[in-house]
């Protein structure tokens, strides 16, 4: 889920708490009567940076275009994760402050959803039962899964799968030139990596790729492609001690270790430093390609599949845009949400350079998502065949911390693998 190298932060230690849903409960005066319009605006609150929210701001003079009788109030964070997004809203609402509509990631939805914050979607979806057939016909069916497996506690439908962001791997198909690396393809391995990598860096002085922390964008996608992961299936028991993951944290060491990636932290900007010739690779979903086309250099770079050492792998991570309880505007709420999931909106929206992947394959497969993007953005979208759903049990954001803090522990040669993320594991036992 950054969407500007956006790592899917975790998220809303604040709401973990029943304060919280206690004053959420209380706000906004309850439920209207079938939850119709009145002459208040739709409020909507979504993360976006101000460069980010004059796209969305195209989108929703749009929605204003077809349904002029809606006045919508949208309003952006600019903030650049997740993390910070949730507890910025978190406070927001346990101060009263109760949008009709909000935007969730993968990693605030079941939290919200068992505080009993939302209300339920399952009466608008059966209303509306072709259009949302529709909808889910024009999906891979294992969004519709995990939305159904991971979003909920109750069985009850409080979002609808939407846009997503997996993890693939950007490079510079200039540096790969300049070094006479044969460009990576989809079936390539961690050895043909590391082995770009240390080419790359004895012919030309770039860094081969740039290691990180972030956990969305830069630890899982290692777990995964070694077999592992840092959760059991149903998010129930950490397994960040597993002799995989401790393999993919040596492994990712060793890069930093000898110089073929910088150290992690400080101002290093990855997208900029590709651009400029000084970096091979680097993780990332859809979010970099706003700062890749202000750089000029979408021709420049290409994108691949993770490389592999056991399976295919990658994170995925989705947005949902639940209806809060409180509203009072649930039916012009239904209305805004039905025109996001919309061939329409979602078209729109990826012609304007959106940094989130359609849920709608049609849409990921046509030029208006395709066009002045790398080469291989294709393979974003089919990623969601061997993903997995981003481990987001409901105290996520010390979940988060303890995963971050372990593996860079690592990276930075502060411990050994092995002991740093037993001791994260041991944390993270403590809070499942």
């Amino acid at each position: 889920m950054d969407q500007s190298l956006l790592s899917r932060r975790g998220f809303l230690q604040a709401a973990g708490g029943t304060a919280l849903a206690a004053a959420l409960t209380g706000c906004g005066g309850g439920d209207d009567a079938g939850g119709g319009s009145s002459t208040k605006e739709l409020s909507f609150v979504y993360m976006g940076t101000a460069e980010q929210q004059a796209t969305w701001n195209k989108l929703f003079a749009k929605f204003g275009e077809q349904h002029p009788d809606i006045k919508l109030k949208a309003e952006g964070i600019p903030l650049s994760n997740w993390g910070d997004f949730f507890n910025k809203l978190s406070t927001r609402l346990a101060g009263g402050q109760v949008p009709d509509v909000i935007q969730v990631a993968t990693e605030g939805q079941r939290l919200f959803a068992s505080k009993g914050l939302l209300a339920p979607l399952d009466d608008y979806i059966a209303k509306d039962k072709a259009a949302i057939d529709e909808y889910y016909a024009d999906m891979d069916p294992n969004l519709i899964e995990w939305n159904k497996k991971y979003s909920s506690t109750d069985g009850k439908t409080y979002y609808l799968p939407g846009e997503f962001n997996t993890m693939c791997m950007w490079y510079s198909k200039e540096v790969f030139a300049k070094a006479g690396v044969p460009e990576p393809t989809a079936k390539w391995t961690w050895d043909d990596f590391r082995s770009a990598c240390e080419q790359i860096k004895a012919k030309t002085g770039a860094f081969g790729y740039a290691a990180g922390p972030e956990y969305f964008a830069a630890i899982m996608p290692w777990l995964l492609t070694n077999g592992t992961s840092s959760f059991s299936d149903d998010w129930s028991k950490p397994t960040f001690n597993d002799a995989a993951v401790i393999e993919a944290a040596e492994f990712n060491r060793a890069l930093v270790a000898d110089k073929l990636s910088p150290p992690p932290g400080g101002t290093f900007d990855a997208a900029t430093a590709a651009a400029q010739g000084k970096l091979a690779m680097f993780g990332g979903g859809r979010w970099p390609i706003i700062g890749i086309r202000n750089l000029k250099a979408t021709a420049k770079m290409g994108i691949v599949p993770w490389p592999t050492k056991v399976e295919q792998g990658s994170p995925v991570g989705w947005n949902g845009y639940p209806i809060m309880k409180a509203s009072k505007k649930k039916d012009d709420a239904w209305t805004f949400i039905k025109f996001l999931i919309s061939k329409e909106g979602s078209s729109f929206f990826a012609q304007l350079g959106g940094t989130i992947v359609p849920a709608r394959k049609s849409i990921a497969n046509s030029q208006s998502f395709l066009t002045d993007a790398p080469k291989g953005t294709e393979y974003l979208y089919q990623a969601l065949s061997y993903a997995t759903p981003i481990p987001s049990p409901d105290k996520g954001a010390a979940v988060q911390k303890a995963v971050e803090d372990g593996w860079k522990q690592v990276l930075t040669g502060n411990a050994a693998p092995a002991d740093a993320l037993g001791k994260a594991q041991t944390a993270l036992e403590g809070l499942v």
